[in-house]
């Protein structure tokens, strides 16, 4: 049986109905091997905007599941086959015995991107991509992961090793610094959420993180509060902010991951 929300007060209720609907649906393809569902990103650490935000969800699933299970969810959770309200849903399946340790790479069965805004694809092949956003989304799952159904998410996966995820933090970075694909506000805000995290430890949302940066590094407070503002606005709408200034900051916050890093290699 598949069950409801566990935590329904705390799912936006702009994507509760959605987010139940595709509990059910997950259900329905996996059976009972579906061991978790649950709700990462903006939704897991308390910052989901509608209009501009996706829905990110990690499911976690017996490692028996068919092999042609993975395709059947992709068919039944394409948009708008099951319409998402939100901006997009991204999410990933990963085979339960693979995210219970602390692994590095992919290992996803299914890395499904679908929805109005975001542009579609369906991978089942881990190993033609890159590893780090899914190292970083199972340490946001294991830490602040919201869980929408069965084993809570700190049980069912395990938290990364932090030489892997500062290795996976900088790499985001140098992704964001090429710019390609992401909007600007969206590479500015990763990029504080990012050095808080080396600081603190713990994953913050994305415009407290913004704070804590804009109070504590003056040379880029006006950047960072033009990139609240912007990721304030629908997609549609985002402020254009300084490419050079951009590149900048995030160089800054790739050399305290770097330090980070060191720190912990001492």
């Amino acid at each position: 049986m598949i069950h409801t929300l566990e935590e329904p007060r705390a799912v936006p209720v702009e994507v509760r109905a959605y987010l139940a609907e595709l509990v059910r649906r997950t259900g329905a393809v996996c059976g009972p091997r579906l061991v978790s569902v649950v709700a990462v990103g903006s939704l897991a650490l308390g910052d989901y905007r509608h209009g501009r935000s996706d829905v990110d969800v990690t499911v976690v699933v017996d490692p028996s599941l068919p092999e042609r299970s993975p395709r059947e969810l992709a068919s039944a959770l394409a948009h708008p086959r099951l319409p998402c309200p939100a901006a997009g849903l991204e999410l990933v399946v990963y085979p339960a015995d693979r995210v219970a340790g602390p692994a590095a790479g992919a290992g996803y069965l299914l890395d499904l991107n679908t929805g109005a805004l975001l542009p579609g694809k369906a991978c089942f092949d881990a190993t033609r991509s890159p590893s780090f956003w899914y190292v970083i989304d199972r340490s946001v799952a294991h830490q602040r992961g919201l869980t929408l159904y069965g084993r809570p998410a700190r049980e069912a996966i395990a938290a990364p090793r932090r030489s892997d995820l500062l290795a996976a933090i900088r790499a985001s970075l140098r992704e964001h610094s090429d710019g390609e694909g992401h909007l600007a506000d969206n590479r500015v805000l990763n990029g504080c959420r990012s050095v808080v995290f080396c600081r603190t430890g713990n994953w913050a949302a994305k415009r407290r993180a913004a704070r804590e940066i804009a109070a504590a590094a003056a040379e880029f407070r006006p950047l960072v509060e033009a990139a609240v503002r912007s990721f304030e606005r629908p997609r549609a709408s985002a402020l254009p902010l300084p490419a050079p200034e951009v590149r900048a900051f995030l160089a800054w916050a790739a050399e305290r991951v770097d330090e980070a890093a060191g720190a912990a290699g001492s």
